[in-house]
């Protein structure tokens, strides 16, 4: 029904298109203008629509729908198209392209394929013109509501049952039962059950016969020893051959049900004529091909004369002889391949097959009946599932999976030998710009390309490893000396860091790495891993480009900072927060002219927190946004119980303005609390510009035409604060009280303060100097023309209850206070 639903839609959403494009069509035209077809009353459909250029020197998506860029993975503007994946630029290229040589719409659909679905998709390309003399084409993307598993009809294809099984563990870590993790229609059949009763049921408590003892121990016994097996099951209907291909924990079981076969060996002729299956007949005595049907003539690429002229050596690798030869000596009336035999065929090239023999007498010669099944292909894809399920996709490096098992090996036989084993965390600096400046494409091939300088350091029982995004890792087997693990980690560093020749482009990235070394810094993975990973976390705490190694100071500050993040959620939640204010000082009419509100965390056991402390981990941890809008609610609800046209300061943090919704979040306050707009004041810092500039500027003058004033807090101590100046009209800049610290005894700090008291009074912006705790800090900021000042001289941040209090004390006489 959901799909009937969708096709409907979809049908209902090409009409309009396409009644609107013709509408649009004007007398003497062949194509509508951009803005009758585009623009206007599109509504719901606009979601769905990528607006191409092609007829530029540089084509690309000039503009997407939200449905379109989540279907492109990508949410920007003005894409080129190289920076899209290859299936959607074809698809829109292809829909565009067609459109403009007819000069009319186009509808076409294309298969996607994402994480194994496919699915299916409608496009519409709809021509147009443009007042700037381009043609532009805008596409209609919509799924048709047609997917399915490309995994499961493959394996669908197949009459053969194929099971997925996966390994549960006993306390001891030793293997005691089996579940069924997959399977496919072909055999629910052979097993008489329903997929959906034998999906993730256990083979201890089943009544099938994969289930009997003595399968079940074979299967658990390959878990250990790994390889393949292959089991002959007969029942009272059936027989049946089980195909077993045990990698790590997963067990893969083919069923093939050779019940014709078997029955058919009681006329050979009528087995033999016909049968799509490769059979012969060799002589038991000489190994002489006596008969061969069809499809062996087929298959293996020998005329029937030759065939017949040969032995059965003759198609053995010649490295296999004594193995062949010896299993002909051992069986009896029938037989069965214990394993995958390799045969070759008249061009030389090797397959693997599975044989079943049964002692026959042909033409009076004793001999026997052979069928043959060419598994190679089967081989081939379970050696690629089980190196998919050990390997990155991207770099093609060991996984995590890998890398513990490896990592675990090399700690077993460290601890026998008596071997140190280094395990080195490496993260890319400046890998996100590149990510976000150049497109992903471009950061996997630079992912690619670490990989490859990594692996060409790492030998031997070495391993490095991809873990994950930007990150690798490395184990060292056998380390002799902390020194040898940092001359390799110096070393990797400096090859990584080497600049990246991408397209006659020069990229540039660098390298952080954490060392833990084992035993010392820990005798399992899990410890090694999480060591590793806290050095690595110090290295790029210092800056990037180094290396560091654990030390048992950074276990205890973790544990500190994952208690502090558990309080801090634990605080939030039950409103232990509170807000205190330290006034502004205006120094012209000698009065309060606001507060700054600044968060305060009263912890039960530690008593008052630094801000400084807990700030940065509520950014990391996401809980700065939440803890944000709390605070401009709670300072814009005290601040309008306050008498007069006294402002309040609230901090902004960067993070905030990711979340996209904060100017929401000040008119919500402000509506509340009934304050005035021009009695909030907004701190910013310098980072905010690092990143999103654009975003973050056009959601600053969004604030400030709500009548909110702005503030740059921490002035001259970021990266370029006078471009910023340029960029946005600030209405207050706040010196840093590291210059202010300094000021009467330091010739620079004063020139400093001189400089910025007078940019201000040039651009006609207010200039607050912060931590003044002087009498003489306060004559000089007054001789130099500040307009407003704060600090201990005057009072420290205190609770809201005292605020009343405060003003009343300080009344018109504020900055004679001392």
């Amino acid at each position: 029904m959901k799909r009937e639903v969708l096709t409907a839609q979809l049908s209902a959403d090409l009409a309009i298109l396409q009644r609107k494009w013709h509408a649009a069509v004007q007398a003497g035209q062949s194509l509508p203008s951009y803005e009758e077809v585009m623009l206007g009353s599109l509504g719901r459909l606009a979601d769905h629509m990528a607006l191409l250029q092609l007829a530029v020197a540089a084509p690309g998506v000039s503009r997407t729908g939200r449905y379109v860029q989540q279907w492109l993975g990508d949410e920007r503007w003005d894409i080129p198209l190289d920076a899209l994946s290859p299936d959607c630029a074809m698809a829109l290229v292809q829909a565009a392209s067609s459109a403009l040589q007819n000069q009319r719409p186009h509808l076409c659909t294309a298969h996607f394929v994402r994480d194994g679905i496919v699915q299916k998709y409608v496009l519409l390309a709809l021509p147009t013109t443009s007042r700037w003399g381009s043609t532009l084409v805008g596409v209609y993307v919509n799924e048709d509501g047609f997917r399915y598993n490309l995994l499961d009809a493959i394996f669908s294809s197949t009459d053969d049952g194929i099971v997925s099984l996966t390994a549960i563990r006993g306390p001891d870590d030793r293997p005691f039962d089996l579940q069924i993790v997959h399977l496919n229609d072909g055999a629910s059949s052979l097993l008489h059950q329903p997929v959906t009763a034998l999906q993730w049921s256990r083979l201890s408590g089943g009544r099938h016969f994969l289930c009997e003892p003595a399968v079940m121990a074979r299967l658990l016994a390959l878990i250990d020893t790994g390889g393949q097996d292959t089991i002959a099951i007969d029942t009272d209907e059936r027989n049946l051959s089980l195909g077993v291909t045990a990698f790590g924990d997963i067990v893969s079981v083919t069923i093939s049900d050779i019940t014709s076969l078997k029955k058919r060996e009681e006329s050979f002729r009528l087995l033999f004529d016909g049968n799509p299956m490769p059979m012969w007949v060799f002589d038991a005595a000489t190994t002489e091909f006596l008969s061969v049907n069809d499809a062996a003539v087929q298959h293996y690429g020998y005329d029937r004369d030759a065939f017949l002229g040969m032995t059965l050596r003759e198609i053995w690798p010649r490295d296999e002889w004594a193995a062949h030869s010896h299993a002909l000596l051992q069986v009896g009336d029938s037989y069965q391949s214990g394993g995958n035999w390799r045969h070759v065929k008249a061009d030389g090239t090797e397959i693997q097959v599975m044989t079943f023999g049964r002692r026959v007498v042909f033409d009076g010669r004793e001999g026997f009946l052979v069928a043959v099944v060419d598994v190679t292909e089967r081989r081939k894809a379970e050696a690629k599932i089980a190196h998919m399920a050990h390997h990155d996709g991207l770099t093609n490096l060991p996984n995590r999976t890998l890398y513990q098992e490896r990592l675990q090996q090399a700690l077993e036989q460290g601890r026998a030998s008596g071997a140190n084993v280094g395990v080195l965390c490496l993260d890319l600096d400046l890998f996100k710009n590149v990510n976000d400046s150049f497109g992903h494409p471009m950061g996997d091939r630079l992912l690619r390309c670490v990989a490859e300088r990594l692996s060409a350091q790492v030998g031997g029982q070495d391993l490095v490893a991809r873990l994950g995004g930007d990150e690798f890792a490395v184990v060292l087997t056998h380390v002799t000396s902390p020194n040898e693990a940092s001359d390799f980690a110096a070393r990797l560093i400096e090859i990584v860091s080497a600049p990246y020749d991408m397209d006659g482009l020069d990229v540039v990235i660098g390298a952080s790495i954490g060392i833990a070394l084992a035993p010392g810094d820990g005798e399992d993975c899990d410890a090694l891993l999480r060591n590793a990973d806290m050095a690595l976390y110090r290295a790029k705490a210092a800056g990037g480009g180094c290396h560091h190694f654990f030390e048992k100071e950074m276990d205890r500050q973790a544990q500190l900072r994952r208690d502090m993040e558990l309080d801090m959620r634990h605080a939030f939640a039950h409103g232990d927060f509170e807000l205190h204010y330290q006034p502004l000082i205006d120094l012209a009419e000698d009065r309060i002219s606001g507060f700054e509100s600044l968060l305060r965390w009263r912890h039960p056991e530690r008593g008052m927190i630094s801000p400084a402390d807990f700030i940065p981990i509520a950014e990391d941890i996401g809980l700065i946004v939440g803890l944000g809008e709390w605070v401009l609610r709670q300072a814009c609800l005290e601040a309008a119980r306050w008498s007069g046209d006294i402002k309040v300061a609230v901090n902004l943090s960067p993070v905030q303005f990711r979340s996209r919704n904060l100017v929401q979040v000040v008119i919500s306050a402000l509506a509340q609390s009934g304050l005035s707009p021009c009695r909030l004041e907004l701190e910013i810092t310098e980072s905010l510009f690092l990143a999103d500039s654009e975003a973050n500027l056009a959601t600053l003058h969004q604030l400030r035409s709500l009548g909110v004033r702005i503030s740059m807090d921490d002035f001259g101590t970021g990266y370029s604060s006078l471009s910023y100046l340029r960029s946005f009209p600030f209405d207050k800049i706040k010196i840093d009280r590291s210059f202010v610290k300094d000021l009467t005894e330091r010739p620079d700090c004063l020139a400093i303060v001189r400089a910025i008291a007078g940019l201000g009074r040039s651009l006609n912006i207010t200039t607050l100097a912060e931590g003044v705790e002087t009498v003489e800090q306060l004559r000089a900021l007054r001789a130099e023309g500040c307009h407003e000042v704060q600090g201990f001289l005057f009072s420290p941040a205190r609770p809201a209850a005292e605020i009343g209090a405060l003003l009343a004390k300080f009344g018109r006489q504020a900055s004679q206070a001392a």
